[in-house]
């Protein structure tokens, strides 16, 4: 019988994936720090008293780093040694595009799982669409009618978190699949400029792609309460797409899914009534 922990599953990919999986009919506990709720397990990455009983039965595990942590495998690797010795055979790990097996962080975890003998999956998904639906880009669409980033006018394959839990769950379901990882994309690559444009043309408000520098960035994302490592390693990535990083798109989602990856132009229909109010 397959038993899933989902950790972050009050997050972005984490309530989604918990939202499918029940769909499935597949028995599944989100893991969170709060807890308590029927479904639900109190846990903290940082605190390993709360671990054994998030273990309790669980055949398969979706891995969500613990948000802000410079050097999440301090962590993430011994919980797995934990799991695994309690019965956990599968494990799918979110990841980034850009952070291959072996990178600092979340790249030290995927060579843990592809040198251990357990069944893995990582997930690299591209920038998430939903950034622009909440968090600091948001606010600065809503306040200045701007989106700031240090990417200039290079093209990311943004992916929706509906299309990430979606590959995740089909991989958790799946007894069959193979280890391995997955860059997940949506249809196309756009700019930030192109992402402004088309909120611009649906709320009928010019939104503006303002590229900065990375030191600026930094200093951005500083007065937005992000740590100063975390903050520094964030605008480092959008010096990566700069360089043309992120300019592709992959055919993963439809491999794993069946179904085509939503578009920034469908997500936008969506999330159009968030941009419109301006404060």
């Amino acid at each position: 019988m397959t038993r899933v922990l989902v950790t972050g599953g009050t997050g972005k990919t984490g309530s989604r994936v918990m939202q499918a999986l029940r769909g499935n009919d597949i028995e599944c506990i989100a893991a969170s720090r709060r807890g308590g709720d029927q479904g639900s397990v109190r846990f903290d990455w940082f605190d390993a008293g709360t671990w054994e009983t998030a273990l309790r039965g669980i055949t398969s595990a979706y891995l969500v780093a613990p948000t802000g942590a410079p050097y999440p495998e301090e962590v993430m690797v011994p919980f797995i040694e934990r799991a695994i010795a309690s019965g956990t055979s599968r494990f799918v790990l979110l990841s980034a595009s850009l952070l291959e097996r072996g990178d600092p962080g979340l790249g030290q975890v995927h060579a843990w799982l592809a040198e251990s003998e357990v069944n893995w999956s990582v997930l690299r998904p591209s920038w998430f669409m939903d950034n622009f639906a909440e968090g600091r880009h948001l606010r600065d669409v809503r306040e200045h009618s701007r989106i700031i980033s240090a990417t200039g006018s290079a093209r990311v394959g943004f992916i929706s978190s509906e299309d990430i839990a979606r590959a995740a769950v089909a991989l958790l379901s799946d007894p069959a699949a193979q280890s391995g990882d997955y860059i997940l994309t949506g249809p196309e690559p756009i700019s930030y400029g192109d992402v402004a444009r088309t909120m611009s043309e649906l709320i009928g408000r010019d939104i503006e792609h303002t590229s900065v520098p990375v030191e600026k960035l930094i200093l951005e994302l500083k007065e937005a309460g992000l740590p100063v490592q975390y903050a520094r390693m964030l605008a480092g990535l959008d010096t990566l797409i700069a360089s043309g990083a992120e300019d592709r798109a992959t055919p993963c989602v439809e491999q794993l899914t069946g179904r085509e990856p939503e578009s920034f132009a469908a997500f936008a229909v969506r999330h159009a009534p968030l941009w419109l109010t301006v404060t």
